[in-house]
């Protein structure tokens, strides 16, 4: 399957997981060729059985995701994303201090200042200053100011950009203190020259954008996005400002908007017997499955081998896509459709405020994750009467956070 339109790599080692013809993939049931029926029905048993399942992955559209929270209310599931750990960061800097967030639109339109908070962009999003502008004349000049970071070469040759490497003094944390200060005109003689420069570049500039990138902040990062949200409300008092944040990989940010909307907290939440619990602390799955404190996991990824389910010897059920490679043990694997590919589906984009609308390549015979899920949630006993009683009863208190018929 061929790229068209675009020279994105990993665009194109996405679709290097699709052949010309679609893969012949069987359910299996510990290790055991299975008809679907069958592994549908083990895994409902499992499910049903289980005292606190652990959802993972959760690489799935917004239909997928629906499905899956409603399984999770009904069973008494923790959900966490594969890339929970970077998701969280901004999560929990905007639960605490809010945020000032833009859209991709917003930069390409306005942003005459870009400043890379320890990230090259192109390296993991390589068409994220093409999805920005710049280079198009809708700026008349932009600045790129990249602090911990090399000069991204994309922007090698664009017309109207002038750019910079800005050593940071010390680490990221030390560096965004400096920074603050300056900008808020709090003396700091200690500030290398770079930084105070950039500092007077980002008063004088009509609309600054911070780009961070969720994956590669430290331990802690959550600190480090609510110093750049502090230097972005300073800014925000004589001119215009805002951050954007890179992440949200194998539909991290679909499956937490889902969440959000159906239940009104974010992924990292229980629907236990005490009503919804969220812990962005406590419900890590990485932490779960390492303190034993679940026992089960249901996995999904739908757009490729990756993200993989990690090692572990409970009962497992996999949603996947057909080359995922199946670990052995009390093991169901459900080989599904990729939204995109061989089925439909929608995706919030990076920017979190535009829901894209995915339209199949070819037909490749695989349920979807949603198909599944909804026949799992039928087989352990769902019917409305049933639905997890938090969870009902958030929802007759918040109709209008049900989301019903909203995609």
């Amino acid at each position: 399957m061929q790229l068209q339109g675009s020279d994105c790599p990993r665009a194109r080692q996405a679709l290097s997981h699709f052949r010309a013809e679609p893969a012949r993939a069987t359910p299996r049931v510990r290790g055991e060729a299975a008809d679907l029926d069958s592994a549908i029905a083990t895994a409902a048993q499992w499910l049903r059985r289980s005292r606190l399942p652990l959802f993972g992955g959760l690489a799935t559209d917004v239909a997928g995701a629906r499905a899956l929270y409603r399984l999770a209310a009904q069973v008494g599931a923790i959900s966490d994303h594969a890339h929970g750990r970077a998701l969280t960061h901004g999560l929990r800097a905007q639960q605490d201090r809010g945020m000032f967030y833009t859209t991709l639109a917003e930069l390409r339109n306005r942003a005459d200042l870009i400043v890379c908070l320890g990230t090259s962009p192109a390296e993991h999003y390589p068409e994220f200053f093409a999805r920005c502008g710049v280079g198009e004349d809708l700026v008349p000049q932009r600045h790129v100011a990249f602090v911990g970071a090399a000069i991204d070469p994309a922007l090698q040759g664009l017309p109207r950009v002038s750019s910079e490497a800005v050593a940071p003094q010390g680490d990221l944390f030390e560096t965004m203190a400096v920074l603050n200060a300056l900008v808020a005109q709090r003396p700091r003689p200690d500030a290398a020259p770079a930084l105070a420069a950039l500092a007077e570049r980002l008063r004088a500039a009509s609309y600054a954008v911070i780009v961070w990138e969720a994956a590669r902040l430290p331990q802690h990062g959550a600190l480090l996005v609510e110093a750049v949200q502090q230097l972005v409300g300073t800014l925000n008092r004589h001119t215009r400002a805002a951050s954007f944040s890179l992440g949200g990989s194998d539909g991290a940010y679909t499956a937490n908007q889902v969440v959000t909307w159906l239940s009104g907290l974010p992924l990292r939440t229980h629907a236990g017997p005490a009503g919804l619990e969220h812990d962005p602390l406590r419900f890590d799955a990485e932490r779960l499955l390492a303190d034993g404190a679940v026992d089960s996991l249901l996995w999904v990824s739908s757009f490729g081998p990756e993200p993989a389910p990690p090692g572990t010897a409970l009962p497992q059920v996999i949603l996947g896509h057909p080359d995922m490679g199946v670990p052995e043990g009390d093991v169901v694997f459900i080989p599904v459709s990729t939204p995109g590919i061989g089925s439909s589906g929608h995706l919030f984009r990076v920017d979190g405020g535009v829901v894209l609308p995915l339209t199949p390549v070819r037909e490749d015979g695989l349920p979807s994750v949603a198909a599944v899920v909804d026949e799992l949630l039928r087989r352990v006993g769902f019917s409305p009467r049933g639905h997890h009683a938090a969870t009902t009863a958030w929802a007759e208190a918040h109709p209008t956070g049900r989301g019903e018929g909203k995609q």
